[in-house]
Formats: C-alpha cells, structure tokens, sequence
C-alpha cells in the first residue's frame, strides 16, 4: 500500500511540474496551488490507508458497518451531492445564461423532501448495500437486481464523465498537463481510494471535501457581495451591463427555450435525486431510521445554502470576469477572455474568479477544492457501480452462496473497470458541459431506478413482471432518446439535425416507465405475481417500524 502511494504522490508531482498551460503564450506555475493540492492528495491518501485497515468485512467495505452518524452522513451526502456539476458546471451555466442557470440550480434542490418524506426512513429499515436490495425485498432477485445493476451503471457513467471532463480541465488549466494524463490521474487516485479505503475511506473525503467546499464558496460570495457594498441589485445590475445578453440573462428562456424542456429537465434533477445510486447507499451507512432522517435534514440544509451562495458566485463571475477593467483585480495576471471565450470553457469560471477575488493563493485553495469535490464524487459514484456488479449481479443473481471475502474481491475488480470505463467515456466527452451531462445522468436515474423504487415502497399491486417489462422501458426510452437528441446525435456524432428535438428526455421516459409498470402489473395474473402482492404487507410492516432490519457494525 505504501508503495503505492508513493508512485502516486511522485506522478502527481512530475504531472505538476510538467509546464504551463497554453493560452496565447505561458502560464505562470500556481505554487500555492501545486501545495495545496498536494497536501489534499497526501492527506486523502493517508485518510485510505487509515480506512485500509479498518475494512474487513463486505459491510464495512460498502457501507462503513452502518457507523457514520446522522450529521456525518449529512456532511458526506452533501460532499456527495456538490460535485463538479454543482460547483464548476452550475457557476459556468451561470456565467452563460444568467437566471436559467440558477433554475438549473433550484431543481437540483427541489428532490431532496421527496427524499426526506417518503424514502429516508424506509430505505434504512428495508436495505442493506444499495437500493436494488428495497426493489428485490418482494419481487424477483434475478429480474430486478439485473435491471437495477443495468440502471445504477448508466448514471454512474454519465456522472462519472462529467467529473472527469471537470478534472482534466481543471488540471489542464492550472498545471499545463495534457487533458489526457489529467483525466488519467484523477481515475487511478479514485481507483486506490474505494479498491483500499472502501465507504470509510469515502465518506471521510466527502466530509472534508464538504467541509472546505462550503467555506471556500461562502468567501468567494462574501468577496463579491462586498465589492458591491452587500447590495445585490448593484451586483445584478453590473452583471447586465457587463454580460453580452445584456438584461435577458435575468429572463427564463435562454438556455431552455420551450415548456417541455424546462418541464422535463425540472423533472429529471428532482425525481433523478431520488434515484441516484451513490446518494441512496450511503442511507445505509448509518445506525437506524432516525439518523437516515437526520442525514436527510443536513444535507438539505448544506445543499440549500450552497445553491444560494453558487448563484450569488455566478452572477460574480459574470460582474467581474466581462469587466472591461477586470485586469486591475488581477495582480499581474493575464487575460481570461480570448474573444470573448473564457480560457478553459464556461466551466472554469468560479475558478478564474476565485484569482481575480483572492489571488494565486485563492486561486489555489478554490482549485484544491474543486479537485477535492471530484475526487469525493467519482469515488462514490465508483463504489455505487462497483457494488451493483458484485452484490447485485454476483452475490445475489449469479453465486448467492459467495462469501464476503469474494464479494469484495469482485467489487475491487470492477472498481478497475469502471475507472477505465470513466477515464476513456471522460476523454471522449471532453467538450461537454458537464452540468448538461449531469442532467442526462438525473434524466436516466428518474427514468430508470426512481420508478421501481418508489412504486416497489408504495404500490401493494406491483409485480416483478411489471417492474421489469416497465422499468426497462423507461431505461431504454431514456438512453435512446438521449442519443438520438441534439447533443449526441448532432454534436457528438456529428449529424445534421437530432432526430429527437429536446435535449432532456425525462418526460417522456418517465412518463413511459411508469404507464409500462403499471400496464404490466395490473394484467399480471400469475402465480408469481400472487405472490409480489402478498408479500407487500410484511413489507411495509418493517418499512414503517424497523423490525428485522440490520444494525450498525461494531468496530
């Protein structure tokens, strides 16, 4: 393990020292930042090795025994929750497009009390590892944990891209690294941290990931804010004047121009929170139901406040970054715009701001951060997709009889897997806005797992035939149309005209997900289906008081 550490922490510092990055001409090398994120990287790296040694058990590697508390959980959900997305694809939405991008925001928020009110508490009585283990708790375990193994890997994938593609940049930015060996550091660091450290070691990058996170935004607002003598109509006001939109970037419409789009993106980010495979398993890394519904409440709270703070970050980057005299906030420093385009794409722009607010030592701090923020995501989302295969598709489907020490074994492979899956798709996608991918990734968890999950919680008729025929359907409908819209089938393959209009299909697929279980479980009168139904009364019993469920691990 030691060693392994070691060829990391000497990669990264070559990978640092390897130039400046190309923007008409050099970049001066960020040293505060080159500390900074070593620091990040050496402490996260003795944080796994700490984890390494207290993960025996299959339990311990995929929910941390169930002995984080309800405000640590919280912490981590929120760590979880404010990836890369959030804060570097949110903030560059922002910068674009002004109010649409702070309904972006909103969304993102309004999932958390259809969490809070109907899953929390019955996802700690029913689960164990993850949310497959609620869907299969009556109904079929090869059908459902298939279909949900084939769910949870779509959105781990698509958010898995989206934090790539903000690393590379990131790095590609400060450091001057090819965006190639950027994304590929990022992969083999996420790699060590779940193969070693397992949900411990997780949790805890997420808690401090968080923790610096929160406090790094909350100065940046508090510099904007007093810029313009805590008078937000003045920093609105300058926003307009300054962005190229002028007054419509206060105005709905400009990044999604029609009533289905706004409708079907607001329903992919609110029902897709309740469906994202990494957020719903760390309900199972606490002790009982109550402090799942604490873990619920503070991160609502931090995800709340964050939201606010991110767009005030926004609208800053706007006031200060499309400043003709922006140079005199930046001592030395060069230009961010190059004809009108900002070096590195929209999604660096909370980053080009934190050096114009603070210097290159901010500068520095709010990068460490934002590599923390990836770091912390793509280990939990590797996790998440890690444990569909091995406990869902391996321990229960193909070998039930397998024993933990292999269980665990598969996961640490297909935690390889997925990093290279990750690193190549972060690659390819490098273009990308990675907030939009993220959407696509809500889009296919709202299609996909929410239907099942939800109607699995709350519909005595559900049958496994339905939930199957049904849930597929809305996972197909949802993939293929994504595709077939404009952002894959003309920008990335590189056709004339989307063969489906709307860039963000959640209406459709949900809807069609929903219509398929339904149709397929009220017709289904087998034996089987006898059976789903009858179970659904013991079922709800221990959803509602926890009796049966497991309890936390004793270390």
């Amino acid at each position: 393990m030691l060693r392994i550490l070691s060829i990391i922490s000497i990669f990264a510092i070559w990978s640092f020292a390897a130039g400046d990055a190309t923007f008409e001409g050099k970049r001066d090398l960020n040293i505060s930042a080159i500390a900074m994120f070593l620091v990040f990287i050496l402490g996260t790296l003795g944080i796994t090795y700490w984890a390494a040694k207290r993960t025996k058990s299959a339990s311990d590697f995929y929910t941390a025994g169930g002995g984080i508390t309800g405000f640590q959980n919280g912490l981590a959900i929120a760590g979880d929750y404010m990836s890369a997305a959030a804060f570097l694809g949110v903030s560059g939405l922002i910068y674009m497009n002004g109010y649409d991008g702070v309904i972006y925001a909103v969304s993102f928020l309004v999932g958390w009390p259809v969490i809070l009110f109907f899953m929390a508490e019955k996802l700690r009585n029913l689960g164990k590892f993850t949310f497959a283990d609620i869907a299969a708790y009556r109904l079929g375990q090869k059908e459902i944990r298939t279909l949900a193994a084939f769910g949870s890997l779509s959105v781990v994938i698509l958010y898995l891209i989206a934090q790539m593609v903000g690393a590379g940049k990131l790095i590609q930015i400060l450091f001057g690294m090819d965006y190639e060996y950027a994304v590929f550091m990022v992969g083999a660091l996420m790699i060590i941290y779940v193969t070693f450290g397992g949900m411990l070691a997780t949790t805890w990058v997420q808690i401090i990931k968080a923790v610096l996170l929160l406090s790094g935004v909350s100065f940046m607002a508090l510099m904007v804010l007093w810029h313009f003598g805590f008078n937000f109509e003045s920093l609105a006001q300058t926003a307009v004047n300054n962005h190229i939109k002028g007054e419509e970037i206060l105005k709905p419409g400009g990044f999604l121009s029609d009533p289905i789009s706004a409708i079907s993106l607001g329903m992919a980010l609110m029902l897709g929170t309740a469906g994202l495979p990494h957020v719903l398993m760390r309900f199972f890394t606490v002790g009982n139901a109550k402090e799942a519904r604490k873990s619920v409440v503070y991160a609502t709270g931090f995800v709340a406040y964050f939201w606010i703070i991110i767009s005030i970050v926004g609208l800053g980057a706007i006031a200060f970054l499309n400043s003709p005299d922006g140079a005199q906030y930046m001592e030395g420093a060069k230009a961010y715009l190059d004809g009108g385009k900002l070096f590195g794409g929209s999604n660096m722009a909370s980053v080009h701001l934190s050096h114009m607010l603070g210097g290159n030592a901010f500068l520095g701090f709010i990068s460490a951060v934002a590599f923390a923020t990836i770091l912390a995501v793509v280990s939990g989302l590797t996790l998440a997709g890690a444990s569909a295969i091995s406990h869902d598709i391996y321990a229960n489907v193909i070998n039930p009889n397998a024993s933990d020490e292999k269980v665990v074994k598969i996961s640490k492979i297909t935690v390889i897997i997925v990093g290279i899956i990750g690193v190549t798709l972060g690659i390819a996608f490098e273009s990308q806005n990675i907030a939009y991918m993220v959407g696509l990734a809500f889009g296919i968890a709202a299609s996909a797992n929410f239907p099942i999950l939800f109607l699995s919680i709350y519909w005595s008729k559900l049958t496994t035939r339905g939930a199957f025929i049904g849930g597929f359907m809305g996972l197909i409908t949802a993939v293929m149309l994504v595709i077939l819209g404009p952002n894959v089938w003309v920008q990335i393959l590189g056709n004339k005209e989307a063969i489906f209009p709307y860039a963000h299909p959640a209406l459709f697929s949900v809807t069609v997900a929903f219509i398929g279980i339904w149709f397929f479980s009220i017709t289904d009168n087998s034996k089987r289906a006898n059976e789903d139904r009858a179970k659904f009364r013991a079922q709800n019993i221990r959803a509602n008081t926890g009796i049966g469920s497991a309890g936390a691990v004793s270390h």
